[in-house]
């Protein structure tokens, strides 16, 4: 059933606790994202302490995401059928007390147990953390709280850099001893703080009616919902786009302007995450202002940024000059993160609100399988001779594409967005 124009929460009134309910939960995705990703920050440590060869340790990234990725849809479910606090704690628990215990690892075997399980540990977080916080904030504050939690995860992502650091002081197992244990605190704290809000707070009397979710129904009313199978297309081109360009972007930008490895990755670090950070946060405040009296702004914004990234990661490809290729790095880090703000508002109302966390579960699957073999590809094309430049061009007729399929969605809106 399709409706352009529905009615909309008001933008007060928001159920006690909202705002500090992102705040710990930014908290909790900063930390996700540290823990994951700082064993790519200190390789060298790693494989002194633990000899490996260079597949085996690409081999603990991949075994994380691929766990990762088959659980998310399962940990969706279980987030949309219990409590999501009580979840998303349980999970920061669980993966900081293997984060704690990689600490004491000492073969190659166990260190790659332990990704494999922290895969599993921290898929159960993400899906519930954006359905809880869509659950506190119903109106004019959805995109904007999305986005702040989202940029937890880019604050994370660029703080993994310290472990690179904190190994080189003190060897590669005291970061995850520290972080391990930040981890058990922080999730203490949300033991006693962290709550769902009030059942007529979370969803419309009508949601309430209906039974509880079951997995087999779960997956037969997403995957005959029209509109969420045009998000899934969206969210596997999106995801080609996201990991090719944070996959290459550092060598092409080497290659491109014959700077050292560590000057390319620390531009593109630095320009992609606090770009995306500043994205997320302008994408859904200006998302939020503009549903006050267009209902689907929260389609329109998304479509706007990605219309301006496109032409970003052009003019990447096309300059000689350094500065104009990351002035593009930053259009692009910027415009395309308006579309992550926005993501799970959108979902509110395309999806039946008892699988809002699976739905985003699913959208992770196949945004990380698709995304992960489309960096594999680029490599073949390297492996071709093609140059990196064309894979950008690709990628730039990806991200219009996305902005067509969110256009094209703007009226099919099945929920209200509460």
């Amino acid at each position: 059933m399709a409706t352009a124009l529905l009615p909309r929460p008001p933008a007060g009134n928001l159920p006690s606790g909202a705002w500090l309910t992102v705040v710990l939960l930014w908290l909790t995705a900063c930390l996700n994202y540290l823990d994951r990703l700082m064993i790519m920050t200190m390789r060298d440590s790693v494989i002194a302490a633990i000899p490996m060869t260079e597949a085996q340790f690409g081999l603990l990234t991949t075994v994380f995401l691929l766990v990762y990725a088959v659980f998310s849809p399962f940990a969706g479910f279980l987030a949309d059928r219990f409590n999501r606090s009580y979840l998303i704690t349980g999970s920061l628990f669980a993966w900081s007390a293997i984060t704690l215990l990689t600490g004491y690892v000492r073969t190659y075997d166990e260190l790659l147990v332990t990704r494999a399980l922290m895969g599993i540990a921290q898929a159960a977080c993400m899906p519930a953390s954006v359905a809880l916080v869509v659950d506190y904030h119903r109106g004019s504050t959805r995109s904007l709280a999305s986005g702040l939690l989202l940029g937890g995860a880019m604050i994370g992502a660029v703080m993994s850099g310290l472990g690179g650091w904190l190994a080189d002081l003190h060897g590669w197992a005291y970061a995850f001893k520290l972080f391990g244990v930040a981890g058990v605190c922080l999730a203490a704290v949300l033991c006693l703080v962290l709550r769902d809000p009030p059942a007529e707070k979370a969803l419309t009397t009508t949601a309430q009616a209906q039974p509880a979710a079951r997995l087999g129904e779960a997956f037969v009313s997403l995957f005959t919902n029209r509109a969420y199978l045009v998000m899934l297309v969206y969210a596997c081109l999106l995801g080609v786009v996201s990991w090719s360009v944070a996959g290459w972007m550092p060598t092409y930008i080497k290659e491109r302007f014959d700077l050292t490895q560590g000057s390319a990755g620390l531009y593109t670090t630095a320009c992609l995450n606090v770009a995306a950070l500043i994205g997320m946060l302008l994408g859904g405040a200006w998302a939020d202002r503009w549903s006050r009296t267009n209902a689907q702004a929260r389609f329109l914004v998304p479509v706007i940024g990605l219309a301006l990234a496109a032409p970003g990661i052009l003019l990447i490809a096309n300059t000689p000059l350094l500065g104009v290729a990351l002035a593009g790095l930053v259009l692009y880090g910027m415009a395309r993160h308006f579309a992550d703000a926005n993501m799970m508002p959108i979902l509110c109302v395309l999806v039946d609100p008892r699988y809002r966390a699976m739905s985003w579960g699913i959208m992770t699957f196949f945004s990380c399988a698709v995304g992960g073999a489309g960096v594999y590809a680029g490599g073949l094309l390297r492996d071709a001779q093609v140059d990196v430049s064309r894979i950008f061009l690709l990628a730039s007729a990806n991200v219009l594409l996305c902005a067509g399929l969110l256009f094209l969605l703007r009226r099919r809106q099945i929920a209200p967005p509460v």
